[in-house]
């Protein structure tokens, strides 16, 4: 089988995102909420100048909720299933050890190789891509998921990072011009800003549910 190319991918992505909208809100914003919220009260505590290791630490209590949550929604929505939000939430939670144990060693991977060069540590992202949804959908351990996620995404290698780019890159622009207006915002416009950027950032997690479910049908 054919893959699309990036903009097939993206162009679809975004139709998804749009029927399904409001299903999404209701799902994930209230995780995200509180994950900005807890950030922003760590950030007035600490100070800016605080060890950032906080902030991760902070989002991985919530991060693995409402991205296990998305997955199964995306997983359920794909096969024409109306999933109930509080059951959704019930499994993200069960499933949340094993995810923030994937999601703190991904982490630490990226952040390493963000730190030699920036090129290491997009080809990281690129091959750990798959390892959330193989985690959720496919009931492999935290090592099993990273291990496939390296199989399924080698010969696609290119067309992943050229997916991740175009969500991303305007993502992190918005992020370094938010900093930058806004150095020292006060913890209401903080905590608006997080969520903003954290829930616009779950469109790069539809993006790659839709190019895992074609590059694992293609495997």
């Amino acid at each position: 089988m054919n893959l699309m190319n990036p903009l097939d991918i993206l162009r679809d992505s975004f139709r998804f995102t749009q029927l399904n909208l409001g299903a999404i809100i209701q799902l994930c914003l209230p995780l995200v909420i509180p994950e900005a919220l807890l950030q922003q009260v760590l950030n007035h505590i600490l100070g800016q100048d605080a060890f950032p290791g906080y902030n991760v630490v902070a989002g991985l209590l919530v991060y693995p909720l409402y991205t296990g949550a998305l997955i199964m929604f995306l997983d359920a929505r794909t096969h024409g299933k109306s999933p109930n939000t509080k059951d959704i939430w019930t499994i993200a939670l069960n499933l949340w050890p094993r995810f923030a144990l994937l999601t703190a060693i991904s982490t630490l991977l990226i952040l390493l190789g963000l730190s030699l060069y920036v090129l290491p540590g997009l080809c990281l992202m690129v091959i750990l891509a798959f390892a959330e949804y193989l985690l959720v959908l496919r009931s492999m351990s935290v090592l099993e998921a990273m291990k496939e996620s390296v199989r399924l995404t080698h010969r696609r290698f290119w067309l992943i990072l050229v997916c991740l780019l175009c969500v991303m890159t305007p993502l992190w622009l918005l992020k370094g011009a938010s900093e930058v207006t806004y150095p020292n915002p006060t913890l209401l416009l903080g905590v608006l800003i997080d969520s903003t950027y954290s829930f616009l950032q779950l469109f790069a997690s539809v993006v790659l549910f839709r190019l895992f479910m074609l590059i694992d049908d293609d495997a």
